[in-house]
């Protein structure tokens, strides 16, 4: 596969300040809108596949599919593993050609989360392969990965500071206040905790759960070191808007090309606009 290290787009975007998406994928049209997007507005592009998403496409399909995309684009391209579980999950990844991986492992204790990150870190890096890590717990629910409200946790500033240095991570997701899947309500976010955890590791900081947050806000935590933007709800929201719009003006709309077309391209124009918050068109 045509793909770099996540390191390598992240750390640009660390310097430049500004941030790069994280786009979920879960079929070939989120694929195919996604990966349009960014080559129309010159973005690098940072693709993922949750360990969901891998079931239900195959991992072959994944990797197939990705290699197909990317092969012929000028643009910078990482493929990510979101909210791996565990190091076999990890090395699974790895040994099918992606470019970057996520282990979370923030469920565990302090002391369990580093040494289970390090552990990662050292397997990745040994063969070129990016690795994020969370630090605190960000609540909602993506696929398996699960937080009740009351157990989410926010990121220590000064915890994010011991944990980077100890592990070697190439990013860091921090949880500030956001939100896997819907909103239920306005999201606070933390700003404050955000600019202190940035000037305390200096190094690229991830979002997750940006799915809903203003366009105001995500740029405020631009400007604050957000370099990674994880984006799968706001794309399959408006996917199925699409559909069901379709089936709402011709019941009898049997023609899949017909229907998951217009899909495709409605995730294509969010991913546009969420690159433009982002501020990452003509960086690659």
């Amino acid at each position: 596969m045509n793909l770099v290290p996540m390191a390598e787009i992240l750390n640009d975007a660390h310097k430049k300040g500004y941030a790069v998406g994280g786009f979920n994928i879960n079929n070939l049209e989120f694929l195919q809108g996604i990966v349009w997007a960014a080559e129309e507005l010159n973005s690098p592009l940072i693709l993922q596949a949750s360990e969901g998403a891998i079931r239900y496409m195959g991992m072959d399909y994944v990797a197939g599919m990705v290699d197909a995309a990317v092969k012929n684009t000028s643009i910078p391209v990482a493929l990510h593993l979101d909210h791996g579980s565990s190091f076999e999950k990890v090395m699974q990844c790895i040994r099918n050609g992606f470019s970057s991986v996520m282990i979370d492992a923030s469920k565990l204790t302090f002391a369990e989360n580093i040494e289970l990150t390090k552990k990662v870190v050292e397997a990745a890096h040994s063969v070129g392969v990016s690795i994020e890590a969370e630090l605190g717990t960000i609540g909602g629910t993506e696929d398996d990965h699960k937080v009740e409200g009351k157990d989410a946790m926010y990121t220590d500033p000064e915890q994010a500071k011991e944990f980077v240095d100890a592990t070697g991570v190439d990013a860091l997701a921090v949880a500030i206040g956001t939100a896997h899947g819907v909103y239920k309500g306005e999201p606070e976010l933390d700003f404050e905790r955000l600019d202190t955890i940035k000037k305390l590791i200096d190094m690229p900081v991830v979002l997750h759960g940006a799915s809903g947050i203003s366009a105001a806000d995500l740029k405020k935590g631009v400007e604050l070191g957000v370099n990674k933007v994880n984006v799968n709800t706001d794309f399959q929201q408006v996917f199925t808007a699409k559909i069901k719009e379709l089936f709402a003006d011709d019941s009898d709309l049997y023609d899949p090309r017909k229907y998951c077309g217009p899909g495709r391209d409605a995730i294509k124009e969010k991913v546009k606009e969420k690159i433009m918050i982002l501020g990452s068109s003509d960086r690659a």
